[in-house]
């Protein structure tokens, strides 16, 4: 490798290493939030509210939807409505077109503890972000969709939206 090469290299590696971080960090914050919801029982595992996630940004979304949204296997996520609707965070419901398939909607229960969540980790990340310079806060703008767009386009276009921000492409 030429020392040209070199610093790109160097470059990608350190971002790819920070992203990652953050991300990490930022699994930890959410679960913080998940857990510091204070008068509801929280759900027991990040997966769990990953799937509260998908309910709530495809009301009446079909069970087999969210089993290739979560690339996990049917008996999973049927365990996970279970606990879900055991805590009235989650109701199953026939489909209209369809008596054999199951559809899935969060409860009112279930999107005030998601609205909770949401407002302890925007709260976290405004004040994190709110501290930083304004070239830096620019900076993280610009990074953070160039980094959405790249990893939109590499799922194939398919349309994730972000936890909380419905919106996102």
């Amino acid at each position: 490798m030429t020392a040209p090469d070199a610093a790109p290299s160097r470059i990608w590696q350190e971002a790819t290493h920070s992203a990652s971080s953050i991300v990490e960090l930022l699994d930890v914050m959410w679960d913080h939030a998940r857990n510091a919801t204070t008068g509801m029982t929280a759900p027991g595992s990040t997966s769990q509210l990953r799937l509260m996630y998908v309910v709530d940004r495809e009301d009446g979304i079909r069970m087999r939807t969210v089993c290739h949204r979560l690339a996990s296997a049917a008996p999973t996520v049927t365990r996970m409505c279970d606990r879900l609707q055991a805590i009235g965070f989650l109701e199953r419901l026939p489909c209209p077109s369809n008596g054999r398939e199951v559809i899935l909607r969060l409860t009112p229960t279930g999107k005030e503890h998601l609205q909770r969540i949401r407002e302890q980790r925007d709260t976290m990340l405004h004040q994190a972000i709110n501290s930083m310079p304004p070239s830096e806060r620019n900076a993280l703008t610009l990074g953070l969709a160039g980094l959405q767009t790249q990893l939109h386009s590499a799922h194939g276009g398919e349309h994730h939206t972000t936890p909380g921000n419905p919106t996102a492409a």
